[in-house]
């Protein structure tokens, strides 16, 4: 079964930046896109970005493009966040996922992803 483990998360000030990174094992980590996601308190799952398998391509949903930056290691089966320039309605639960099928691309759909972490909280706050 797939494993995924987020962590880096933690308390910063606005405007603050932390890295995120998610250790993926028993799975063949290079051969899935992967994304990043977070929820906030009383809210659903937002899809915040998204890199394809061999790290070539990435895409971000509107409330993070320009700050976050998604990246990856293939060879130490690890996922990344850079979130810069952080803002106190960024603070949230931020999970690592899998998508479903060993394509190359991912999509923006959380549906389409089939494994998440327990996530790592990340609070904004002066």
């Amino acid at each position: 079964q797939v494993q995924l483990v987020e962590s880096g998360g933690g308390l910063v000030q606005p405007g603050g930046s932390l890295r995120l990174s998610c250790a993926a094992s028993r799975v063949a980590f290079e051969n899935y896109p992967m994304s990043w996601a977070r929820q906030a308190p009383g809210k659903g799952l937002e899809w915040l970005a998204t890199i394809s398998r061999d790290g070539s391509s990435t895409d971000y949903g509107d409330s993070v493009k320009g700050r976050f930056t998604i990246s990856r290691d293939n060879a130490k089966n690890t996922l990344y966040l850079q979130m810069n320039n952080l803002k106190p309605e960024d603070t949230a639960v931020y999970f690592c996922g899998k998508f479903k099928v060993p394509v190359r691309h991912g999509s923006k759909i959380i549906q389409h992803y089939d494994a998440w972490g327990r996530g790592t909280q990340v609070t904004v706050s002066s």
